[in-house]
């Protein structure tokens, strides 16, 4: 039975986080309608798509991680995901920039309480040979909201336009905020209780737990230097991926003619299905090949994300859309080999107690600078160079970020040096903690 409640868990987490990142890619896939509709201007679109929404899902993050590391995270999934599909639907409603703003703001105070408990809960269900694989079926989230949010956006907006795209898109999360609290389980009390009968049979109720301080937390997080490295991989990354990704939608538009229920079909190809094939692949890869074996992982993930950059240089510069989404394809696939190895290794390589505020940090800095900057920084670019490119002022302003991805992959080299030492440490300070709850 616990077997199957777990694969259950990990399903419905996948689902959760599929519908966390469909308005995102809706939003990206519409902003040349949303432009047309409220006459805004490429620096503008960049801040709806960025820093509006970064700014509070990153430091909202930051009391529902600590929230998550000490208290029920059955109840923070369930709420927050009824609380972002509400906003989502609300953006439909908005009749002006400032009022979808302030619905992104609504929507990121929600989406902010998702990953960070989920992935605590996976990483208490499954173990540190297993969380790879785990890690991998999860994020699989992410590309089936591409499947979602590319295709079903794409036809939603050619058929209704983009405001019932948005009412919609908002309707399935309610349902899935209520089954996350009526069937998801918080195993913390499970576990204190038989660790208090282990130690003295007559006893109902554990010691509690170690809380650790903010100052405990942060201290504990940066002196680990695999952390340090992979969060500065995710900070550059995530300036890159958002940078580029958000703004892919209207480079195609432009660039090649095409429709958004053409696009929606191709992205749906390339980040839907090449990302699904390569997450599976990569979760596979490293619990069957690099089980316990963090440092080739990362190895292995550093020079993938080098290959990326090289990739999407050649998807712009290709001079047919055919050639790009090809490339675009490859890429993604290769890059996608990365999701289950990476989150796998940051929930392996920290403590216990600190597994939510951990994932809450690295989103904190690559989103405030990955989706807060990144979107942004491409628009303005894009702006800059319109005044001697003319319609290829985006061509260029995307691939002004193309070799952010080479700087990304060398904290991951860096990272495998140190990563063995450091899951060392952490397994034996969590195994004396668990003793002395036991004593």
């Amino acid at each position: 039975m616990k077997a199957v409640y777990k694969n259950y868990m990990l399903i419905l987490l996948m689902i959760i986080l599929a519908f966390n990142y469909v308005d995102r890619l809706a939003l990206g896939l519409v902003l040349q309608d949303i432009k047309a509709s409220f006459h805004l201007s490429d620096t503008q679109l960049g801040l709806l798509s960025g820093i509006a929404f970064a700014l509070f899902y990153s430091l909202m993050g930051m009391p529902i991680a600590r929230w998550a590391d000490r208290g029920n995270r059955r109840i923070i999934i369930s709420v927050t995901t009824g609380l972002w599909s509400v906003a989502v639907a609300l953006c439909g409603f908005a009749t002006n920039f400032v009022q979808l703003m302030l619905c992104r703001v609504g929507v990121a105070v929600g989406e902010a309480g998702c990953m960070p408990p989920a992935h605590s809960l996976i990483a208490d269900y499954f173990s540190r040979a297993e969380r790879p694989r785990a890690v991998a079926v999860y994020m699989l989230g992410s590309t089936l909201s591409m499947l979602i949010g590319y295709f079903l956006a794409g036809w939603l907006n050619e058929l209704y336009g983009w405001q019932t795209m948005f009412r919609l898109l908002g309707l399935p999360g309610i349902v899935l905020a209520v089954l996350a609290w009526l069937t998801l389980r918080e195993p913390r009390r499970q576990r204190a209780t038989l660790a208090a009968t282990v130690s003295d049979p007559a006893r109902k109720t554990a010691s509690p737990a170690p809380q650790y301080t903010m100052r405990e937390v942060f201290t504990t997080l940066w002196n680990n230097r695999t952390f340090r490295y992979l969060w500065l991989n995710f900070s550059v990354m995530s300036f890159f991926s958002h940078g580029v990704v958000q703004w892919q939608p209207s480079y195609f538009i432009r660039t090649f003619g095409m429709h958004t229920d053409e696009l929606g079909a191709w992205l749906t190809l390339i980040y839907g299905v090449g990302g699904t094939v390569g997450t599976c692949i990569g979760g596979v890869l490293a619990t069957r090949y690099a089980a316990n074996n963090e440092a080739l992982q990362l190895k292995a993930t550093g020079w993938l994300y080098a290959g990326y950059g090289v990739l999407m240089v050649g998807v712009f510069l290709a001079p047919d859309k055919y050639t790009a989404i090809t490339l675009n394809t490859i890429g993604t696939i290769g890059a996608s080999l990365a999701s289950g190895p990476l989150f796998g290794t940051i929930q392996t390589v920290v403590p216990e107690r600190m597994r939510a505020m951990s994932i809450t940090l690295i989103y904190l800095f690559a989103n405030l600078i990955g989706m807060g900057l990144g979107p942004l920084a491409t628009g303005a670019l894009s702006d800059f160079f319109a005044q001697w490119a003319g319609n290829d002022s985006l061509r260029y302003a995307l691939l002004t970020l193309c070799p952010i991805a080479w700087w990304g992959s060398a904290y991951l080299l860096l990272a495998a040096k140190t990563v063995a030492r450091d899951v060392d440490a952490v397994s034996a300070a969590d195994a004396a903690i668990l003793q002395g709850a036991t004593v």
